[in-house]
Formats: structure tokens, sequence, C-alpha cells
């Protein structure tokens, strides 16, 4: 089933291999490790090892379902078509729209992000230091499809070295063998044993995890313009979670042989702290260069993502058919700009208060891709039971042990958004994405009854 008319211009398929493969893990890596890791530290102590393996699984899951309905669609032009393929129009609308607005909104918050950071050696407001990171990736996606994948090829690639180099340095220390006093993995059971906060803290700490690890769904929108789609999906796939236990557990498991947990402070970088502590010079400096790549790096992909999922949508006729128009390079520019117009606002808006407009920007995104996955769940359980009923063949990849690894998925994404019920700052994030799904929802019923209202 092809997942848009004909008549919807094709986009440019000038992405390669190596982009696509940079992509997926740059996805995954962004300030939610490098910063946001400490708040999980803080609040579950070494145990929190155990909640990055389950955050883990539960995203595995999540991408093994979607490269299972990639291969079952390869002309789809993201995940919003196959959520529409499994379970109906309204469902690819909702997805699509959520995760347009998902993305718009990191926009603004990674604006405003790295240029706090470049205020660190550049004397100018913020808001000033944001337009211009604004301007340059905006001109940069503007260009060609193929500048933005050498763009966050080499992002993302500072991003891999950084980490390796770090797992090294450290775990070498670790282990004892560049420190003076010997090994130092005692620091895994002290201070209160390796769950000091309980079996409850290590399922609520898999929370803020997941979303720290949003961002490897990126790679199926990107697929659209790779001249092997399929290939890269499940390629990416099945690499998936030897990307994350390495990148993730790798890196916190060092932190914390390095360091006491209990030594960790909520908001700043447990990375640049272990450096410090083995006497590595200018340790903050050179973390904050690396949060710096990162941050630019999400900002990058979001004015991209954004402009795809809002192309999708139009060839799909869920917003204005206009935006499929594309210019010569076979970029939708139309579709950037209007991404680009609320990170705009959010940097001139932080000239107000920059603090309270993050945290503001932060709990409207809050569970929104806890729903989105939970959509994907759904339909490949739906899409799959159809393909079994018609006999349809074999797929080229498929979901192991379905459907009760399914299900579980399922469960496991629910049990996620319930948690969040019993904390009060995660409350106000659910209640603030409750919020924009019901705005979506109500858009939704609204274009419904309009062109009921149409004649015909």
């Amino acid at each position: 089933m092809a997942a848009s008319p004909p008549a919807v211009p094709t986009l440019s398929r000038t992405l390669r291999s190596r982009h696509v493969a940079l992509i997926s893990i740059g996805g995954i890596i962004g300030a939610g490790l490098f910063v946001g890791s400490s708040a999980n530290i803080a609040t579950v102590g070494p145990a929190v090892l155990v909640s990055y393996a389950i955050a883990g699984a539960l995203m595995f899951l999540v991408m093994r379902m979607l490269a299972e309905m990639a291969a079952a669609d390869p002309h789809a032009l993201s995940f919003a078509d196959h959520a529409r393929a499994g379970l109906g129009a309204w469902a690819g609308f909702v997805c699509g729209w959520l995760y347009w607005y998902f993305w718009v909104v990191v926009v603004g918050i990674e604006a405003i992000a790295g240029a706090a950071i470049l205020q660190t050696w550049i004397p100018l407001p913020v808001w000033q230091i944001g337009l211009v990171l604004m301007v340059l990736l905006t001109a940069t996606n503007l260009l060609s499809t193929r500048s933005y994948g050498e763009f966050e090829f080499w992002f993302a690639s500072i991003k891999v070295a950084a980490i390796v180099a770090f797992i090294v340095v450290t775990g070498s220390y670790a282990l004892g063998l560049t420190s003076p006093a010997g090994a130092t993995l005692g620091n895994l059971v002290a201070h209160g044993g390796f769950a000091p906060f309980g079996a409850a803290a290590v399922l609520a700490g898999v929370t803020g995890i997941v979303f720290s690890m949003t961002g490897a769904e990126i790679v199926t929108v990107v697929a659209a313009e790779s001249s092997e789609p399929s290939r890269a999906i499940a390629a990416m796939t099945t690499s998936l979670i030897a990307r994350i236990l390495l990148f993730y557990v790798g890196a916190v498991f060092c932190i914390l042989a390095v360091v006491p947990w209990n030594e960790i402070v909520p908001g700043s970088s447990p990375f640049a702290l272990t450096l410090t502590r083995i006497g590595i010079p200018f340790a903050a400096t050179i973390m904050n260069l690396i949060v710096l790549v990162a941050v630019l790096s999400c900002l990058n992909s979001g004015l991209y993502v954004t402009s795809r999922m809002l192309f999708g949508l139009a060839a799909q006729g869920d917003a204005p058919r206009s935006l499929v128009a594309l210019d010569a390079r076979r970029v939708p520019t139309r579709a950037i700009l209007i991404g680009t117009v609320f990170g705009y606002l959010a940097v001139l808006a932080s000239v107000v208060s920059p603090q309270r407009l993050f945290t503001f920007l932060v709990n409207a995104s809050g569970a929104i891709m806890l729903v989105i996955y939970l959509l994907i769940a759904l339909a490949q359980i739906r899409q799959r039971r159809a393909l079994e009923q018609r006999a349809e063949g074999r797929l080229p990849i498929r979901m192991w042990l379905f459907p009760w690894l399914s299900y579980a998925t399922v469960a496991g994404i629910v049990l996620v958004l319930a948690s969040m019920l019993f904390r009060p700052a995660e409350r106000a994030q659910l209640a603030a994405s409750a919020l924009s799904v019901a705005v979506v929802l109500g858009a939704l019923w609204w274009r419904r009854r309009s062109a009921a209202g149409q004649p015909r």
C-alpha cells in the first residue's frame, strides 16, 4: 500500500547508509545522557543501571515493531503512516501532529539550551545567540537534505567518539589500571548499597530515562530520503540495543564506579565530575563543548523532522496541501520555515524569563512520546494480525515472540505512564501532555465535522 498519493512529489534520496547509521545513533545521545543522567542517579542510586536496562529494552522493542511495519510498507514517509495503516486515519493524524508538536517544542528547548552554553564564552544575551543558532541551522536544512545529513553525521560522530573515549578513560581508572589507589568498583555498593531507595525507585527511574532515550525513531523519517530505507532501518534496529547498552549503561556504570552516587548533584553533568575526579584538566570545558554538540545535533534534527512530518501530513491531506511543494533541490522549504517559527518565538520569549520558559517547554512535551509509542505498538499488533489473516507471506523483519512481546511492550508503556501519576513533577508533565493530546483530538473532530459539512 502506497503511503501517499501519486501526485505528491518525491523527496530526494541523497542520504547514504553512513548518514542514516550515525543519525540513528545520534538520535539517542543527547543532553539527556550528558546532563539529565545526574537526576536519575541521585534519585535511584547505583541501581539506576537496572532502570537504564529496562528503559533500553522497552525502546528496543518499540523500534523492532517499527522495523516490522516499515518492512511491510517501505513507501511510508514516517511512522505516522504506519499508525494510519494499522489503526486508521485518525491514528495517523494524531501521531503526526503530536510528533510535529513534540519536535517544535524541542527546537525551542535546544535553541535556548545551546545559547546558554555559548554564553559561557560569548558575552551576548541568550536570545541573540539563540537567534544566530536558529538562522544557521535553518540555512543548513534549507540548503539540501544532504547538508543536513553531513552535519548530523559529524555531530553524531563527535558524540560517539566522546562517549567511547569517556568509557575507555574512566573504565581504566575504575578497574585500577590508571588509579593510584587501585580499583574503585566498591562505589557501586557503598553508601547504602546497590539499591539504596529500594526496588520501587528502580521502576520509577525508568520514566525519566525513557524520555532521554527518545529520538531513535527519527531514522524512520530519515529513511524516506535514503537510497536504502528498509535496509537502513533493519540495520539500525538490530544494533540499537547494543548501542544503548554501550552508550548509556556503559557510561553510567563508569560514572558510578568512579564517583560515589551521593556526590552527584541533579542538574550538573556527572561526566564532568567524573573526569575532574580522575584528574583530567579542563574537564568542565570539555563537557560543555560536548553537550553543546549534542544540543546542536538535536536542534538540527528537530528542524529536519518537523519539516518532513509536516510534509507527510500534507501528503495525507491532514495539513494544507501547499506544504508538499518542493524546491529545485527537492527540499520542502515551506514546511521547514513553518517548523522554525516556534523556535524563533521561543528564543525571543526567553528575553522575559529564560528559566521559566525552559521549564514550561519541558513540561509541555512531557509524555507525548510515550503516547506516540503506545499508538505505534497498538498499530503493529493490529497490522500484524491483518497480514496473518490475509496470509501475504513472511515478512522480511518480524517482531519476536508475537503477540506476547508486543503485548508486553504495550503493558510496559502503560505502566510507565501510570507511574507518572505518583511523582509530582512528572504528574504536571502528564497533565500538560494530556492537554496536548486533547487539543489534537479536538482538531481531528473539527476537521471531520468540517469535511462532513462540505457539499459533495
